[in-house]
């Protein structure tokens, strides 16, 4: 029997002040250029620096902030009511 899967994405965007201001305190803390934690997070620089400014023109995916988090071992507080 052939099936048809279908897939439900449930899209949730909430804010978090100053999160750019963590993100910039844990990377000047990190020993590591900016040119390496992006490479190790797959981030570009120019994002980097509109995630640290707080100006991105559509919001972060929870994949980025998790990766930032990773890549510089640090908790930003990013938590979804489930």
């Amino acid at each position: 029997m052939t099936v048809v899967q279908v897939k439900r994405v449930v899209e949730v965007v909430q804010d978090f002040p100053d999160i750019g201001k963590r993100i910039k305190q844990a990377r000047e803390r990190d020993e590591r250029s900016l040119s390496q934690i992006c490479r190790e997070a797959g981030i570009s620089r120019a994002y980097w620096y509109q995630l640290e400014a707080e100006n991105l023109r559509a919001p972060a995916t929870e994949g980025i902030i998790r990766k930032i988090e990773a890549v510089l071992n640090v908790d930003l507080g990013v938590k979804f009511q489930e």
